[in-house]
């Protein structure tokens, strides 16, 4: 799955080591909020993996392209969604409209003079 959407938070990079291998492990956690829509949602996405996270070199105002996948995991008898990102373009085509202003509605052409037909009419109004 793809999102566009501009950075607007940039949490704490998280570490560790894995209890089964011992290998460090670091994940960095990114909110990003869509653009161009009429009610803009926000998305928090993760990156594992140092080497990964400074590939991305995200910062917060950027506006990217995030190609990510969605998975769920069962802790405690209660579920949690991971969303993580395997690729985060920098390349956003028409990144120049998302500095406008969003689009307002259409204006309605003048509706049409009423001109009744018939003046015997015996509507009150």
């Amino acid at each position: 799955m793809e999102i566009t959407g501009k950075i607007i938070a940039a949490l704490e990079p998280r570490s560790g080591v894995s209890k089964t291998s011992g290998s460090p492990w670091m994940t960095q956690e990114f909110v990003l909020e869509t653009i161009n829509e009429q009610y803009p949602k926000k998305m928090v996405f993760n990156i594992f993996g140092e080497d990964k996270i400074q590939q991305a070199a995200i910062s917060v105002g950027d506006v990217v392209v995030v190609s990510f996948d969605i998975n769920a995991r069962e802790y405690n008898g209660r579920w949690y969604n991971d969303v993580r990102a395997w690729r985060v373009s920098h390349d956003v085509p028409g990144n120049s409209l998302v500095e406008q202003a969003p689009m307002a509605a259409p204006v309605a052409a003048s509706a049409p003079e009423f001109a009744p037909s018939n003046d015997n009419d015996d509507l009150p109004f």
